[in-house]
């Protein structure tokens, strides 16, 4: 059954009067066309009224929705074949953290690396929520220096709610785990190409966001701290979410303005949730562009880039 967000009910009340009227017209053997592509035409404008005027907390819901696609739906729709590699070769195989190698339209042999999420209870503990532990973080760098040993470009699929914070994971060292790999990710020698898919919260998105091209989904958010955490430190309650949200200025459009990101991928009307194959076609297409043009670039001048553009970011000249 489909999870309907609260500013997305009124149009599914539509959609079901036309399913309703459809029924009733076959039923009955009556032409009705005339009021089914009237009522088409409703619900497409209320569909473009809706989704144009979002606020930066429904982004903030879109990206979480229950249906949403996550990096395994992606590499699926996105790859002809797919082999995932496991463990950081020193403590565990982070399920939240999953890469491997993969072939775009026998074009591009990529690794594929992201955080997963679960559908359902058994799977959201199997994947801690697509919140990564330390060797995560470090499964990750392992698969990215392998990259850069067979010169295969690097594609991040990021989507979390932030790197675990548990004690064990402070224990195992998680704030280095994520500064080592931002570190050695501005010298990778291969392409690197980063797109946030869902939520991207905190240094838990960051650890595998350093590339030489940052995109987000239209639907997503990218931020140093969660709306609802952000409005328990301010507010001492999760009740001014919403107003978080606004403070923070997490959308694409924020983040591609503040010249943060390279780009922003649409999303089919309504958001990726409602139809996962064009979503994945269309960010499999923006893939393979920035692939052409980065292969064409010297690794060396493709490396100081990198440094350059992150570090840009932040300055202010008054």
């Amino acid at each position: 059954m489909r999870t309907l967000l609260e500013f997305e009910k009124p149009i599914a009340e539509l959609e079901d009067k036309l399913i309703e009227m459809r029924k009733l017209a076959l039923e009955n053997n009556v032409d009705v066309s005339g009021a089914v592509a009237s009522l088409t035409d409703k619900i497409l404008e209320l569909k473009k009224e809706t989704f144009a005027n979002l606020t930066r907390w429904q982004r903030v819901q879109l990206s979480r929705h229950p249906d949403r696609p996550y990096t395994f739906d992606y590499i699926e729709k996105m790859c002809t074949e797919f082999i995932e590699i496991h463990g950081d070769r020193n403590v565990a195989d982070d399920k939240a953290m999953v890469g491997g190698f993969g072939n775009i339209d026998d074009e591009y042999s990529v690794l594929f690396i992201g955080q997963q999420k679960g559908r359902n209870t058994k799977q959201r503990q199997m994947r801690n929520f697509g919140m990564p532990n330390p060797e995560g973080y470090r499964k990750a760098l392992r698969l990215m220096k392998m990259a850069e040993k067979f010169n295969k470009p690097i594609v991040c699929l990021i989507d979390t709610p932030g790197a675990f914070p548990g004690l064990e994971a402070e224990e195992r060292g998680q704030g280095e785990a994520i500064a080592r790999n931002i570190r050695d990710m501005f010298m990778l020698k291969v392409p690197v190409i980063c797109i946030i898919i869902g939520e991207g919260a905190s240094g838990g998105a960051l650890g595998i966001a350093v590339g030489d091209k940052v995109l987000m989904m239209e639907n997503t958010w990218y931020s140093v701290i969660s709306p609802e955490s952000c409005s328990s430190i301010l507010w001492r309650s999760w009740n001014y979410k919403e107003q978080a949200a606004e403070a923070l200025k997490l959308t694409a459009e924020d983040m591609l303005s503040n010249g943060l990101i390279d780009g922003i991928i649409p999303e089919p009307l309504g958001g990726a949730h409602l139809d996962p194959d064009s979503a994945a076609a269309r960010v499999k297409a923006v893939v393979k562009e920035e692939l052409a043009k980065l292969a064409k670039i010297d690794p060396q001048e493709r490396i100081m880039a990198r440094i350059e553009k992150f570090g840009r970011m932040g300055v202010v000249v008054e």
